[in-house]
C-alpha cells in the first residue's frame, strides 16, 4: 500500500515539475477540476498516469534495461542536485534562514516552533520508503549479504548529507512564506529577472528526471515485494510468475501499475503524503519491534514474555509521552510530567538490557548497539505520528482494516493450505525414494 500511495504522490509532482520545466502551470492547464467530486479527490491528472504507465511497461520489459535507464536518470540526477546546491549558495542570502517576506508572519530560525519540526519531520518520512527497496533486490546482486547493507547504508548517509544541502540551498533562495510547496526549487527562481528565467526551466526538467529515477527503483521494489508475498500464498500466487523470457515479474508489475495510475488520477498530493507518512511511520515501528523480538527470542528462549512485556511498555510509555506533548498545555508541570516520562522509558531500557540476554548473534550483519538503538526508533516513530491529521488516520484505518479482512479471508487459509500440500509433496517423494531403494536390490539379482 505504501509503495503504491508513495508512488502515485510522486507521479503527481512530475506533472507540476515538468510543467514548471516548460513554462506551463500544470495546475491550471493539465489538471482537469471535477466540481462534483470532494476535494483533495477533485483533480485529475492524466500526465501522472502516463508516466506511470510507461515505466511499468519498461519494467515489464527486463530488469536489465531498467537498471540502465535508472543509472541515468541517477546520473543526471545528481548534476540536478549540485546545481541546486551551487545556485543556492551564489544567489541565496542567509537573512532568509530567520526574516519572512511578510512580516506578520512569525519569524526567527524556528517560525513555528518545535511542533512545525516534528510536523515537517513526519512528513518527510515519505522519503525513507526508497531505502527498504534496496533489500528487495536481493535476488539480483552477486553477494546480498554484504552489498545489501552496504548499499542501505550508503544511501542513508549520502542521501542525507545531499538533503540537508538541498534544505540549506531553499531557504536561502526564498523566505519560508514564498516556498511554493508543489516545486519548490523551480519556483524559486520564477519572477526573479528574465536572465534567471532559464536557471527555473533548468531545475524543472532535473527534478523530473529526479522524479522518474524515484519512481522507477520503488515501482521495481513494489513488484518484488508482491511476487515474494504470491509465492507464499498470502495473496494469490498469479502474482508470483515470472515472465519466462524476461524474468521479470510481469503480473505484479502489471497490476501494482494499474493500481497506482487509478489512485494518482484523482488523488491530490497532501493527502497521498500524509497518508503515505502514517503508513510509512506505523511500518518502521513494527520493524523496530520485530528487531528487537527476534535478537532476544528463539526457539531455545524459555518464555517470550519478558521481551513482549518490555515492548508493550515501552510503547505505552511512549504514547503516553506524545499525547502529554500534545495536549498538556506549556509550562512548568509540562516539563517535569515530560522529564518524568524520559526518564521511566530510559529505565526501561536499562533494565531490559541487563535483565534478558540476546538469544542469537548475527553471523554477518546486525543492528549495533541493542537495544538502544531500535529503541529510539519506536519512541521516534510514535511521537511523529502524533503530528499528523484526523483524517489520515482515518484513512489507514479503512486500509488497514482492509488488509486484515483480505489476509483472514483468504490469506490464513492460502498460506496453510500451500504449506499442507508442500509438506505433502516431501512426504510423498521421501516415501518413493525409499520404496525405489528397497526395489533396487530385487533387480539386481
Amino acid at each position: 500500500m505504501d509503495y503504491v500511495f508513495s508512488n502515485a504522490a510522486v507521479a503527481r509532482s512530475f506533472t507540476t515539475y515538468l510543467g514548471t520545466a516548460i513554462g506551463v502551470s500544470a495546475e491550471s492547464q493539465w489538471r482537469i477540476t471535477i466540481t462534483s467530486l470532494p476535494k483533495g479527490f477533485n483533480q485529475i491528472d492524466f500526465i501522472a498516469v502516463i508516466v506511470i504507465v510507461i515505466l511499468t511497461v519498461i519494467i515489464c520489459y527486463s530488469t536489465r534495461e531498467s537498471s540502465v535507464l535508472n543509472m541515468i536518470l541517477t546520473a543526471l540526477h545528481i548534476l540536478f542536485i549540485m546545481f541546486v546546491i551551487i545556485m543556492g549558495f551564489l544567489r541565496g542570502d542567509s537573512k532568509n534562514f530567520t526574516e519572512p517576506s511578510n512580516p506578520t508572519q512569525p519569524g526567527g530560525f524556528f517560525p513555528f516552533g518545535a511542533s512545525g519540526v516534528f510536523n515537517g519531520a513526519a512528513l518527510v518520512y515519505l522519503s525513507y520508503i526508497g531505502y527498504d527497496a534496496v533489500s528487495t533486490l536481493a535476488e539480483e546482486v552477486k553477494n546480498p549479504v554484504t552489498d545489501i547493507p552496504i548499499g542501505v547504508t550508503g544511501s542513508v548517509i549520502l542521501v542525507t548529507v545531499l538533503y540537508c544541502l538541498m534544505a540549506t540551498s531553499m531557504s536561502m533562495l526564498l523566505p519560508y512564506d514564498l516556498i511554493n510547496p508543489e516545486a519548490p526549487f523551480s519556483g524559486a527562481f520564477v519572477g526573479k529577472s528574465n536572465r534567471w528565467n532559464w536557471v527555473s526551466n533548468v531545475i524543472g526538467v532535473g527534478a523530473s528526471f529526479g522524479i522518474l529515477t524515484s519512481l522507477l527503483v520503488a515501482m521495481l521494489g513494489q513488484a518484488r515485494y508482491l511476487c515474494v508475498i504470491g509465492r507464499s500464498n498470502i495473496v494469490p500466487v498469479w502474482f508470483a510468475k515470472v515472465h519466462p523470457k524476461t524474468s521479470t515479474p510481469v503480473n505484479a508489475s502489471a497490476f501494482l501499475g494499474i493500481f497506482t495510475a487509478a489512485i494518482a488520477l484523482f488523488t491530490e498530493l497532501d493527502v497521498l503524503l500524509n497518508l503515505v507518512s502514517i503508513g510509512t511511520l506505523f511500518v518502521f515501528f513494527m520493524v523496530a519491534n520485530a528487531v528487537i523480538y527476534r535478537r532476544y527470542v528463539s526457539v531455545e528462549t524459555p518464555s517470550p514474555w519478558p521481551t513482549l512485556s518490555f515492548l508493550i511498555c515501552f510503547s505505552c510509555t511512549s504514547v503516553m509521552f506524545t499525547l502529554l506533548w500534545w495536549l498538556v498545555p506549556p509550562g512548568k508541570p509540562k516539563g517535569f510530567v515530560l522529564g518524568a516520562c524520559l526518564i521511566v522509558v530510559c529505565g526501561l531500557v536499562v533494565v531490559f538490557n541487563y535483565a534478558v540476554p540476546q538469544a542469537r548473534k548475527p553471523e554477518f550483519w546486525g543492528v549495533p548497539l541493542m537495544p538502544w538503538i531500535p529503541c529510539v526508533s519506536i519512541f521516534l516513530n510514535i511521537f511523529l505520528l502524533g503530528n499528523l491529521d484526523g483524517p489520515s488516520y482515518k484513512r489507514f484505518g479503512f486500509f488497514s482494516a482492509l488488509a486484515v479482512v483480505v489476509y483472514l479471508v483468504y490469506s490464513v487459509h492460502a498460506s496453510f493450505d500451500a504449506e499442507e500440500e508442500a509438506i505433502g509433496n516431501l512426504e510423498s517423494g521421501i516415501k518413493e525414494s525409499i520404496e525405489l531403494e528397497d526395489l533396487t536390490p530385487k533387480l539386481q539379482k
